[in-house]
């Protein structure tokens, strides 16, 4: 099967996807215990396989202990390197790209790989790699990952936006600005919802100001921006720096 995709930079760090992770678990969790393979595909790794190594061992702690995850990049230098710290089969690394290497994974996160290519590739690669019935997780985060935006997307429609930051360094929310995924980056621009978006929670954010430290400053935020915008999840998920919109709001 021809791998689908280009070679992409492979930044990467270790605990950067942190905070997705804990998301995936959350979010696709009942999915992976309920599933006959609970198969999860790591896709465009990078240049070290940390992040998929970091995936498995959370998922197999907070989910369910047999989970699978493969790292899939379509660099096969990478791939190599990679091997040795393959433990199958529990964890392995095999060369692919969009088209999932021929797997029919329960979840695919793919992260800081479609930033790396133009707006009128994402809707087929989205379309591709959830056609055997995944659901997506798709975004970008900075080098640390403390900040970090992402959609989830099902049949290759997307259904929902979520910002997520770590509330301690977060000095406002213009910074999700360069985070978005490749889908609004160049939306964000007067005129269209997105901007919107992130121009009220700043508003609300400035509002918000106190005393008690950045956690209550954003719970201040959300609290306020919420009777403008419709938030989906609830406080549980705000405490952690995070917030869920539907992505037909964005329309």
């Amino acid at each position: 099967m021809k791998a689908i995709g280009a070679i992409t930079r492979g930044t990467t760090n270790p605990n950067r996807l942190r905070r997705i992770d804990n998301y995936l678990a959350y979010r696709c969790g009942d999915l992976l215990t309920a599933a006959r393979r609970p198969l999860v595909v790591d896709l465009g790794y990078g240049a070290t396989p940390i992040t998929a190594i970091e995936l498995r061992e959370r998922l197999a702690t907070t989910v369910r202990a047999d989970i699978e995850v493969v790292g899939l990049e379509i660099d096969p230098v990478r791939v190599a390197a990679a091997r040795p710290y393959a433990k199958p089969p529990g964890l392995d690394f095999r060369r692919g790209g969009f088209e999932l290497a021929g797997l029919a994974p329960v979840v695919v996160r793919a992260f800081n790989v479609l930033r790396q290519y133009s707006e009128d590739e994402v809707a087929a690669a989205w379309r591709t790699m959830t056609a055997t019935g995944a659901v997506l997780i798709e975004g970008t985060c900075d080098e640390l990952g403390r900040i970090a935006t992402w959609t989830v997307v099902e049949a290759g429609e997307p259904h929902t936006l979520t910002l997520s930051a770590r509330l301690s360094g977060l000095d406002h929310p213009a910074t999700f600005a360069e985070r978005l995924p490749k889908a609004l980056i160049h939306h964000n621009v007067p005129g269209h919802p997105v901007h919107d978006l992130l121009g009220e929670l700043g508003a609300a954010w400035e509002a918000s100001a106190t005393p008690f430290g950045p956690r209550q400053r954003w719970l201040a935020t959300v609290d306020r921006f919420r009777s403008h915008w419709p938030l989906l999840d609830g406080p549980a998920r705000w405490r952690r720096g995070e917030l869920t919109v539907p992505w037909s709001s964005l329309r």
